[in-house]
């Protein structure tokens, strides 16, 4: 989900000691990445609300589909329903952008100089890696934010997000009660962030080295470097995420049956990723089990990594990352 940036200290800090360059740079690139992650998803709240509605086959709305569900949420629960587990999110989303960011641009290096594996794998390996690196760390919150968004309009198992965290904590053994559906999560964060990571970088690269003045144009924080234009930015972004959510699916629907395992009837079979999947698939087969609610992902990741790209494009040019 990442463009990639220039080498620290290049552009307008080149005035700076080197040990100053590169640690303001590492901040920006960590505000950058969390300021974009946050416009993104903040643009698809109300689509990932129902998306996990759905998922999880909500009592309330499991037998609605995707825009009748968009419709309902509001009727039954108000406007401000379509954005529950949103501030849950934003607590999540800045430090898991921030981290994803900073770590493919890490990983991408790493992967280059001291692997020696360079070409269009190298992206897919940090990808890969990036990815991962940001779901271990702020997993706990992406529970918390799932438990809430799950829950309706007069249901009250948790007053909010400190609420939350202290019932799972209580009640759900401890720490390990913030982890459960980890294992399905990487395995489906790996395909997912390094596809994305892949195509985004691979239509990039090609883009601006075929075609550089109908799809680029010059950075403004460093004419030297040739960015896309917003439109391309979109395009890209759009197809990156749709062919990574079309592999990485049915590991996203084990994920959230896990996560919110707990609140629903039939959470006895669904206590490890095995379980989980036998149950799904028994229950209700492949399109209806592990492809429910992928046409919501169609629908949201085009406007998503439309916003993520072109927000972090723009911030790295007002942050000088380039």
């Amino acid at each position: 989900m990442a463009t990639e940036a220039a080498l620290p200290g290049s552009g307008t800090n080149s005035g700076l000691p080197a040990p100053a360059r590169r640690d303001f740079y590492w901040l920006r690139s960590f505000a950058a990445g969390g300021i974009a992650g946050c416009c993104a998803k903040t643009t698809i709240a109300p689509l990932d609300r129902v998306k996990i509605l759905l998922q999880a086959h909500n009592p309330h709305y499991k037998h609605l589909g995707v825009f009748s569900t968009l419709c309902a949420v509001p009727k039954k629960e108000g406007f401000l329903g379509l954005y529950k587990g949103n501030g849950a999110m934003m607590v999540r989303i800045f430090p898991y952008g921030a981290i994803q960011f900073m770590a493919f641009d890490h990983y991408r290096k790493f992967v280059k100089l001291k692997l020696g594996i360079s070409g269009h794998v190298h992206r897919l390996m940090a990808g890969s890696m990036a990815g991962m690196t940001a779901v271990i760390c702020t997993y706990p919150l992406d529970m918390v934010r799932a438990r809430l968004a799950f829950q309706v309009k007069g249901e009250h198992n948790y007053r909010g997000i400190i609420h939350a965290f202290q019932t799972i904590y209580t009640k759900e053994g401890g720490f390990r009660g913030f982890y459960r559906g980890l294992i399905p999560t990487v395995l489906g964060m790996a395909p997912y962030a390094g596809v994305s990571f892949f195509t985004f970088g691979t239509l990039k690269s090609v883009g601006l080295n075929h075609a550089p003045t109908l799809l680029g144009k010059p950075s403004m924080d460093n004419p030297d470097v040739l960015v896309l234009k917003t439109h391309v930015n979109l395009l890209c972004g759009g197809v990156a995420g749709a062919i990574a959510q079309t592999i990485s699916y049915p590991l996203d629907v084990t994920r959230r049956r896990m996560q919110l395992a707990a609140i629903l009837p039939d959470s006895d079979k669904c206590l490890t990723m095995v379980q989980t999947l036998k149950h799904v698939y028994n229950q209700y087969g492949i399109r209806r089990g592990f492809y429910r609610g992928l046409s919501l992902n169609y629908i949201r990741c085009i406007p998503s990594q439309a916003v993520a790209f072109t927000t972090y494009e723009l911030m790295k040019q007002l942050l000088h990352l380039n």
